[in-house]
């Protein structure tokens, strides 16, 4: 576990061998400094360099749910997208992760899980799994337990990789969700708060 700042953190080390990518980007209110088109640029911006710092072999997944504010909503699939076309990459799955009834008005009662790579392809001869159920959160913002399975098992079904980082790790789902599933996880967080909670996690699969 680190704690800082996701961004020179990345910038240092990508790529990284042996290692996928799992996170969930900031919402525009975690950064309150910033007006929505800047924050728009800077998710644009980490997705493309999330997807970098994954080994090209594996996986950069992102769990983002979309938002509505200002009298429009707020596509964030179509964020990451732009950022992983910029950096090369090819979308691998788009899933819908179903959320439960009792969401705030000012974000979309599903989330997108979508993962993209540079050179991992998905097994079309075998059955997907395209919407899945919202399951138990560690957080009311964080992603499920259910999601991070999901994500997981893909990179162990799709890539070679055995680590997973979780640049944007809030209180640590992905990280424990991969300790569970055998994986190494390594995690960074800005928040001193959020960064213990996150190393104090454990989760049953």
């Amino acid at each position: 576990m680190f704690v800082g700042d996701a961004i020179p953190w990345l910038r240092a080390r990508a790529p990284i061998a042996g290692a996928s990518v799992l996170t969930s980007m900031p919402d525009e209110t975690d950064l309150f400094t910033v007006e929505r088109s800047q924050w728009e640029r800077w998710f644009i911006d980490a997705a493309e360099l999330c997807v970098r710092a994954a080994d090209p072999r594996g996986l950069a997944v992102f769990f983002q749910t979309d938002t509505k504010g200002g009298g429009r909503w707020l596509d964030k699939a179509g964020l990451v997208r732009e950022g992983a076309i910029r950096a090369n990459a090819r979308c691998v799955f788009h899933w819908v992760v179903l959320g439960d009834e009792g969401a705030p008005r000012s974000r979309a009662g599903y989330s997108h899980l979508i993962g993209y790579s540079i050179e991992a392809a998905l097994d079309l001869s075998r059955p997907t799994r395209d919407v899945i159920p919202a399951g138990e959160s560690t957080w009311t913002r964080g992603m499920s337990v259910t999601a991070g399975r999901a994500a997981c098992e893909a990179i162990i079904e799709l890539t070679p990789t055995r680590t997973v980082i979780d640049p944007f790790c809030g209180h640590g789902t992905a990280l424990a969700v991969a300790n569970a599933l055998g994986l190494d996880a390594i995690g960074v967080e800005y928040a001193q708060r959020r960064a213990k909670r996150a190393r104090a996690l454990s989760v049953t699969i």
